[in-house]
């Protein structure tokens, strides 16, 4: 979806606001919970998470200019010093997360590929899936929410293949004071979907 041009959404005040533009290893307590957020939008559900949770770690991850500058103001109005923003593509992140593992991986969205000839591109994808994989700890969990039924119903499929069991769906999430901008328009025609899924593991290794 297009933004609108924010006047103040340059460069130099991303740096200013503290946003990471550029591949840098992060810092990161590995004794805190982690929790990471791919796609954070104008960071609603993100920063909110982290004001309530001051003694954990939250990292939002958004490739748009002029929404991540919204998401860096809230940021900086709410004082969350355990929120880091960064701006860039998600295939780069193993670039930002070489020795950081995360709890849990959120990924909030509609569909922006429902043709099938598109469904490789999904953020659902096995491709995508198996790259989180190197994000996340040995028992962390991936959330996904979303508006679109099609996306959810076949992404029990995508997990599955990338070798995710579901530990639990719920296809009527209920409001909560952690949702997106996005979210919180789309309740108004319809349900919101929500799966939880972990990798499976040998347990006999």
């Amino acid at each position: 979806m297009r933004q609108k041009k924010i006047k103040d959404a340059t460069i130099e005040n991303l740096e200013k606001l503290g946003v990471l533009l550029a591949p840098t290893p992060l810092k990161v307590d590995a004794s805190k919970k982690i929790t990471l957020e791919i796609g954070s939008g104008k960071g609603r559900f993100i920063t909110s998470l982290a004001n309530d949770f001051p003694e954990e770690v939250f990292i939002a991850v958004e490739r748009d200019q002029n929404v991540c500058y919204r998401l860096a103001q809230k940021k900086s109005v709410l004082e969350l010093k355990n929120l880091i923003v960064i701006m860039d593509d998600a295939e780069k992140l193993n670039e930002y997360l070489v020795d950081v593992k995360v709890d849990n991986l959120h990924l909030n969205f509609s569909d922006p590929w429902p043709k099938k000839k598109h469904h490789k591109r999904r953020l659902t994808y096995p491709t995508m899936l198996n790259q989180y994989k190197n994000y996340l700890k040995k028992d962390g969990k991936i959330i996904f929410r979303t508006d679109h039924a099609d996306l959810f119903v076949d992404s029990f499929q995508y997990f599955n293949e990338a070798s995710f069991i579901v530990s639990d769906c719920n296809w009527a999430l209920a409001p909560s004071d952690y949702m997106t901008e996005y979210e919180v328009k789309k309740r108004v025609s319809g349900p919101i979907y929500q799966l939880i899924a972990e990798q499976i593991h040998d347990k006999s290794l």
